[in-house]
């Protein structure tokens, strides 16, 4: 008996009960009794099966790569997962691992393991990790593997259970119940093709799939986490959900890919290069309608057209009459050994043919991307669906997926765009991303670097060439001002309706907002409030905002130590004060900065501005944070921007010398844990970063599949 049988036929006889409780109070007593014997029931059967499943949820941390604006950016994305085996192998989505460099997983009791990449499909939204262990010496440390249960089961009113950590918070469990076990996505408005579902742009996904769709309440941060039914089993892997719907993988067609990630580290899959469709609406009582065909598939050369109707696969009767039969029949055809023969049978208006065909292998949608930063662009595979979506005449080249503002790419003439496709590199030939790697590479290492590198590209059908000339994107110290007069005060200019607003068109002038101290002009007796109307006798009337900086110009054009007479008005008396002027102080824009690629932090030197701010005595030393990579060593550590690091492990930074010294002894060291002291607000702060010291061969351009920023739980 199902469980979900079990409690729908106590609810009947509660309500049962219920219908019969006007009949007095002896009745109305039992109905209570059989109300709450319901309700503790089901209340056992979700604390049972949520305890079967609890202790092997992981919560998934992820570091991701993503590339646009011609750089490659790291982010952070959360999912949720379930231990399936032994070994520690974690099932998840493939949208939760996608463009991951590094996973962390936090077990029930709250550890964090780190994790390494199994396998991803795209082709179902499955992927796989593996918990590194060696740190659970002991069997019982190990966090448990959950039970799959069969999905084929499952009816249209079973209770179900939705686990995992939403918005990445702790565990949780929500309650539902089975809307429809067979859901496939097809167009809208009465089309009965089966949409490409599509989680990032020029992948699809669902394929295969026949969804589960079920009203028990998932949001972001539960992708991959398990559909559990109330005998605590896998049903699911919840993928998709929104305005109280979720949807999510079954569990016989989830097993069935883990087994293979696991075993082959992908899914190889067999494919004839067809588009099917239902016969519902075709007029058609047998059969299946191939609705497009790829060329140069296996369909294609053996001559089947779009229009056929196929009839037998290896003289087995086949009839897709609605889109829920389609995913199985693709289903059926993927899993036949690639290479193999497989005899089609099909009707062309009227008349029956018979050929025969050999499956090639399902091949990836979307191809590798990497960024070459010394060239300011990143580019991408080309694969065949890639080649077929773009209508090129084939997979040779790469794809350029985005060029840096003012980069060489951009700045070459012409510029490379989007959407070119790179073809030969001084004349050497570009015949894949592994190809043109090398070529970069290459021209990047030399010494002397070339001045101009020859780039042959295509543009939408158009053979063109430009030059290109590689810089790095290593930012120099910026140029300082030479020294100039200046007067230690921030002033807002007072127009004429302020000035009347004030009480005389007399004030017009230059208000003081801030008497910076220590400063000359401290010492002088100006004070926030007085607003200056002439300097050296010359009357200054701002007449708008343009006029915003008439002071500072005017006193710029003084000498330093000179002694400038300042015309002030305090109130509603006018005072001369002599104030003597000092050289212009360092501002943040003239800082020296430096930029640590390991850390992916920029720090700069504290300013007179900055200390003033920040209300920073002499005594406050430190390098403030300018700049830090969300996902990077120190942002994962929880450094910001605008912290002073005032300590890194035991070196004290009191400038930004100092900051360049410690970071180079961690550099050479590689510790495990660095320690950064930072000064934020009025706290300090421990930090402590954990590197992951790998050598960096290919400078920085790393491989990784491609950005996506698709609307998922």
């Amino acid at each position: 008996m199902r469980w979900s049988l079990l409690a729908i036929g106590s609810l009947t006889l509660c309500m049962a009960s219920f219908a019969g409780a006007q009949s007095g109070q002896a009745a109305t007593g039992d109905s209570i009794e059989r109300a709450e014997q319901l309700r503790q029931e089901i209340r056992e059967m979700i604390s049972t099966a949520r305890d079967r499943v609890f202790p092997s949820l992981v919560n998934i941390h992820v570091v991701t790569v993503q590339y646009y604006g011609g750089l490659e950016h790291k982010g952070r994305s959360v999912g949720s997962g379930t231990v399936i085996s032994e070994q520690g192998h974690v099932l998840t989505n493939q949208h939760v691992t996608n463009n991951g460099r590094k996973f962390t997983c936090t077990l029930a009791d709250k550890r964090e393991v780190s994790a390494t990449l199994v396998g991803e499909d795209p082709l179902t939204d499955l992927a796989v990790l593996k918990l590194n262990l060696d740190g659970l010496k002991e069997p019982a440390a190990r966090p448990p593997a959950a039970r799959f249960g069969d999905s084929d089961e499952l009816v249209i009113g079973d209770y179900v259970l939705a686990m995992g950590s939403p918005f990445a918070l702790s565990r949780s469990v929500t309650l539902g119940i089975v809307c429809n076990p067979e859901r496939v996505f097809a167009g809208g408005a009465g089309s009965e093709d089966i949409e490409d579902l599509q989680l990032e742009e020029g992948q699809r996904t669902g394929l295969f799939t026949r969804w589960i769709q079920h009203d028990a309440l998932i949001h972001p941060g539960n992708s991959g986490g398990p559909l559990v039914n109330l005998k605590g089993e896998i049903v699911g892997v919840n993928e998709l959900g929104g305005s109280s719907m979720g949807f999510a993988i079954p569990s016989n067609l989830a097993r069935s890919v883990a087994e293979a990630l696991i075993k082959q580290g992908e899914v190889p899959r067999s494919w004839i290069g067809v588009a099917f469709k239902p016969i519902q609406k075709a007029g058609l009582t047998a059969g299946v309608l191939v609705n497009s065909v790829t060329k140069d598939g296996p369909a294609g050369k053996a001559g089947i057209q779009a229009g056929d109707v196929i009839l037998k696969l290896d003289g087995e009767p086949v009839t897709v009459r609605f889109p829920e039969e389609v995913p199985p029949l693709l289903r059926r055809i993927a899993e036949r050994p690639i290479g193999s023969e497989l005899r089609v049978t099909y009707s062309r208006e009227g008349q029956i043919s018979d050929v025969t065909l050999t499956t090639e292998k399902f091949l990836k949608d979307r191809g590798d991307e990497k960024a070459f930063r010394i060239w300011g662009l990143t580019a991408r595979e080309i694969t065949p669906q890639l080649a077929r979506d773009w209508r090129l005449d084939g997979t040779e080249g790469v794809l350029v997926t985005g060029v840096r503002d003012g980069g060489p790419a951009e700045s070459a003439e012409p510029a490379l765009a989007y959407g070119d496709v790179i073809r030969a590199i001084n004349g050497q030939k570009v015949t894949d991303l592994p190809a043109f790697l090398e070529l970069y590479k290459q021209l990047s290492e030399r010494k002397p670097a070339p001045e101009r590198i020859l780039v042959e590209f295509d543009r939408r059908g158009k053979n063109q060439v430009t030059l290109l000339k590689p810089k790095t994107d290593q930012e120099d110290d910026r140029p300082r001002e030479v020294p100039k007069a200046w007067l230690g005060i921030s002033t807002q200019p007072v127009l004429r309706e302020l000035a009347e607003k004030l009480g005389s068109q007399d004030a017009r002038g230059f208000r003081v907002t801030r008497v910076y101290p220590g400063t000359t002009a401290a010492k002088s007796g100006l004070k926030a409030g007085d607003i200056i109307v002439a300097l050296n006798g010359k009357r200054l009337a701002p007449a708008g905002m343009q006029d915003a900086g008439m002071l500072a110009r005017a006193v710029r054009r003084l000498e330093i130590g000179e002694t400038a007479v300042l015309t002030i008005l305090r109130g509603q008396e006018k005072h001369d004060l002599e104030v003597t002027l000092e050289r212009t102080r360092l501002t943040p824009e003239e800082a020296r900065r430096e930029h640590n690629r390991d850390f992916e932090l920029t720090v700069r030197e504290v300013t007179f501005f900055d200390r003033d701010e920040n209300r920073w005595g002499p005594e406050v030393k430190g390098v403030l944070v300018e700049q830090v990579e969300s996902a990077g060593w120190a942002g994962l550590a929880g450094v910001q921007i605008g912290d002073l690091i005032q300590r890194i492990n035991q070196h004290q930074i009191t400038d930004l010398n100092s900051y360049r010294r410690a970071m180079k002894e961690v550099s050479a060291t590689q510790p495990k844990r660095v320690v950064i002291l930072v000064l934020r607000g009025a706290r300090t702060h421990f930090q402590y970063v954990e590197p992951e010291w790998k050598p960096d061969t290919t400078d920085q351009e790393t491989a990784t599949k491609p950005a996506s920023q698709p609307a998922k739980e």
